[in-house]
């Protein structure tokens, strides 16, 4: 078993992703936006945040749109999966297509919803580029733009997301930050979870030493041997193991 042990160090489980549905429906519904632009970004893998984006923006009867090849790939494979449909949503893939479909926002920015990427401050990311000015989508005054994530905390994530957050408020944009619940699990989750799986070895991962070892406790406070049937890893390292 290869164990998520990023967030094994905090005690006690991980809030539900309740408490960030209810977090977007606090900035979405209950902030008034009329007539304003809203983007919102978030991780494209997060189907589950995806959904609740989608449930709210319907519920606001505006036009929900995907931007962005990470959002159509991660969509695409959960249609596969048949875990969703956004048969209702709009999901632009690629440049021009997108180019296109914000000339048609810009026109009337407040009968949609955008959810795009870029929630890192990547780049090449379409809300860098909105905010740089490269795509057709120029903000105004008082338009919201929701990260529904947290920022990864090494970096050159913190460098890019203060350049892009610097961006939307040179141009008057309400920012509304860490509206998000983490999706990895805490103290008590991993310890459940590994009781559940019952796997003979656990492999804690997600991070360099000071991060896996506190998942290698968990495993050892139920009875496996550190070195033995807790490993603990590094890039490159091969673990044979003898049945």
């Amino acid at each position: 078993m290869i164990l998520d042990s990023l967030d094994s160090k905090i005690d006690g489980k991980t809030p539900s992703e309740l408490v960030a549905k209810q977090l977007l429906s606090d900035v979405l519904l209950n902030i008034d936006n009329k007539g304003k632009g809203i983007i919102v970004t978030t991780f494209s893998s997060h189907i589950a945040r995806l959904k609740s984006i989608v449930e709210m923006g319907d519920k606001l009867g505006r036009k929900v749109v995907f931007l962005g090849r990470s959002l159509n790939r991660y969509v695409q494979a959960a249609r596969d999966a048949k875990v969703v449909n956004f048969n209702h949503v709009d999901i632009v893939a690629y440049r021009g297509k997108i180019t296109e479909k914000l000339k048609e926002v810009s026109k009337n920015p407040g009968k949609y919803l955008i959810v795009c990427t870029g929630n890192q401050g990547e780049k090449n990311s379409v809300l860098s580029r909105i905010a740089s000015g490269e795509l057709a989508y120029k903000f105004r005054k008082d338009d919201h733009v929701i990260f529904s994530c947290r920022t990864i905390p090494v970096e050159r994530n913190l460098k890019d997301r203060e350049v892009l957050e610097n961006k939307l408020k040179s141009k008057g944009v309400r920012i509304f930050k860490d509206v998000h619940a983490s999706g990895h699990p805490h103290s008590q989750d991993n310890l459940e979870l590994i009781r559940m799986v019952g796997a003979e070895h656990v492999v804690p991962g997600h991070g360099d030493y000071e991060v896996v070892k506190p998942g290698a406790d968990i495993a050892v406070s139920l009875g496996y041997v550190l070195g033995k049937t807790v490993h603990i890893l590094r890039n490159g390292d091969v673990l044979d193991v003898a049945r």
